[in-house]
């Protein structure tokens, strides 16, 4: 996909995502709307989902893909380490990341974007390509407005997840 044509999926996507949050606040909901949203938008893509903090660790939430990694503590993977640093996370061959958690053999790169809300971990957005050095700069600063979104419009029991606090 060229520059131009994976800007304008993005713009498509944060429209969309404008609309399909604005009146839905259940966080289940909007997790699993945004998984699929994402899958579509990322066609690359071999897993588009969800790892919540419950306080100890990052659990599997809302996915798209194959079966995956259940439970990974902080630190631990591309996940554990985004969550840990809050930083988004890119890398280009997960075959050569030496702190990479394979889940999945179908995937070779991968881009985690930490979920902040109100200064506490809410978890982090995973997403896995097919392709070796699928995503870039552009795809992390629109899925970081993505996240934005989806965190300003929805509301997070954190219990329902576990969360302490």
């Amino acid at each position: 996909m060229n520059t131009k044509q994976k800007i304008e999926n993005y713009e498509l996507l944060l429209m969309q995502a404008e609309g399909l949050f604005a009146n839905e606040t259940n966080a289940l909901a909007n997790l699993s709307n945004a998984s699929a949203m994402l899958r579509v938008t990322l066609p690359n893509s071999v897993f588009t989902g969800f790892y919540l903090f419950n306080g100890q660790e990052l659990i599997l939430g809302p996915f798209q893909g194959g079966v995956s990694c259940v439970h990974i503590a902080l630190g631990k993977g591309v996940c554990g380490e985004s969550a840990e640093k809050r930083e988004t996370l890119i890398v280009d061959d997960v075959t050569k990341h030496d702190n990479y958690i394979a889940c999945d053999s179908a995937a070779m790169s991968e881009i985690v974007v930490p979920m902040v809300k109100d200064g506490k971990l809410v978890g982090v957005l995973d997403l896995d390509s097919s392709l070796v050095a699928d995503y870039d700069a552009i795809d992390q600063e629109y899925l970081e407005k993505f996240v934005a979104i989806l965190l300003e419009k929805t509301f997070f029991n954190f219990d329902m997840f576990g969360v302490e606090g």
